[in-house]
């Protein structure tokens, strides 16, 4: 049995996506990141910095989001998520890196200084800085996305998960997306897997 190790609202949900999508067997197992369960010795040996996503497949275990997914894809998708092209993969674990480092980061950087981060370690004067980090990579982002269905091919992948995700993630935070990703987000954000998997991990955080 594969266990998730989560907390709703969080990157971990990524992972949970990509687990419903696959259609995988799997304990949803919360860490109450907000009670201080990250920093327990038993978590910190799963993840250094006392954080997730945080995966176990039996004598496996992997934290951060990418590599989880990508794991999984590879291991259980049968090419679902996870193109048997080399060069589509290649492009797929292109966008992932590009989503992670340049997409998401300006967002953490933001959410660090309003409420992340322990009150004297914030920074607001970074957040207009930021902001124009996200778009500018967003700027980017357009110069490649021309209203297609997917990033990678014709198919749903493993870039659409990161990119629906963190676009949620933009759109929470009120940056306004150009129409086109506007629409992507959406259209991606209604698939009936993203939804199980947000229940499971809320249902998991009740159970606690």
């Amino acid at each position: 049995m594969i266990i998730h190790y989560s907390f709703p609202n969080s990157r971990s949900v990524r992972v949970a996506w990509t687990l419903e999508e696959l259609g995988l067997d799997y304990h949803c197992q919360h860490v109450a990141l907000d009670k201080g369960e990250g920093q327990t010795a038993e978590h910190l040996a799963r993840h250094p910095d006392g954080k997730v996503p945080v995966m176990e497949d039996g004598a496996l275990t992997l934290f951060e989001s990418a590599p989880i997914c990508r794991y999984l894809a590879e291991q259980y998708g049968n090419g679902n998520l996870l193109p048997e092209s080399a060069a589509e993969r290649a492009q797929v674990d292109q966008w992932l890196s590009f989503i992670v480092t340049e997409v998401e980061q300006p967002l953490w950087l933001q959410a660090k200084h309003k409420f992340a981060l322990p009150q004297d370690k914030r920074v607001p004067s970074v957040l207009p800085t930021a902001a124009w980090e996200f778009q500018r990579a967003l700027l980017a982002l357009e110069r490649r996305y021309q209203g297609q269905e997917t990033l990678v091919g014709e198919t749903f992948t493993l870039a659409d998960i990161f990119l629906t995700h963190t676009l949620t993630w933009a759109a929470s935070m009120k940056h306004r997306l150009p129409e086109p990703l506007a629409a992507y987000r959406t259209r991606h954000a209604d698939r009936p897997a993203l939804a199980r998997a947000m229940a499971k991990e809320q249902a998991a955080a009740e159970e606690r």
